[in-house]
């Protein structure tokens, strides 16, 4: 299933009942990514905080070689999926990338909003390797829908912050030619409908 490895921000294997959540570092996979302001301000209301999310993200997707398939910015968070092929490259990713994101657009809030980043708990945001066909094309639909979804529009490509670098079908090729997808792995926020429903509140 190729080179990979995991981290969290404890060592507890379990907190409050459920499983504690991992960071996977694995080369040659399909990603998905979210993360979400802390309290869901609306950091990325204005078009100058947009322009600066999505130079930032293009920037270091070039750099550390994430290959975005689809992205969607709403006004506190934001969904992508796209192929990395050197796994260690996530965590050096994020962190520029946010990094970056928090010091530039803190700048243009009233109040600097510290830390900028919650997706959940203690951690700055969620990334899970796509585990086959199907999920990546219910990732991907959830993806594309954000706007839809949150009301803002009716028609996805209507919404200018929804970005497609490539097409959901020819991304599944390639991944399968690569064996890019974690196989017989479990994906416990898919299985309990998280993924499916994610966004409510977010």
């Amino acid at each position: 299933m190729g080179e990979f490895r995991k981290s969290s921000h404890t060592r507890q294997e379990r907190f409050e009942g459920e499983h504690r959540f991992e960071h996977w570092y694995r080369d040659n996979t399909v990603y998905f990514i979210t993360s979400k302001t802390r309290d869901g301000v609306f950091a990325f209301e204005s078009a100058q905080a947009k322009a600066v999310f999505w130079d930032r993200f293009d920037h270091h997707c070039k750099r550390f070689g994430f290959v975005p398939w689809v992205t969607t910015l709403l006004v506190n968070h934001y969904h992508t999926i796209g192929y990395l092929k050197v796994g260690e490259n996530l965590g050096p990713f994020m962190r520029c990338f946010h990094g970056s994101v928090t010091k530039l657009v803190n700048d243009l809030l009233p109040q600097r909003l510290t830390p900028f980043w919650r997706e959940r708990g203690k951690r700055n945001y969620f990334d899970g390797c796509l585990r086959n066909e199907w999920q990546t094309r219910l990732a991907y639909q959830y993806t594309l829908l954000q706007a839809v979804r949150a009301g803002l529009v009716s028609d996805w490509q209507e919404y200018p912050d929804t970005h497609i670098r490539i097409d959901v079908e020819w991304g599944i090729l390639r991944a399968r030619e690569l064996k890019a997808f974690m196989e017989n792995v479990g994906y416990p926020r898919l299985e309990s409908g998280e993924v499916k429903h994610a966004g409510r509140g977010q």
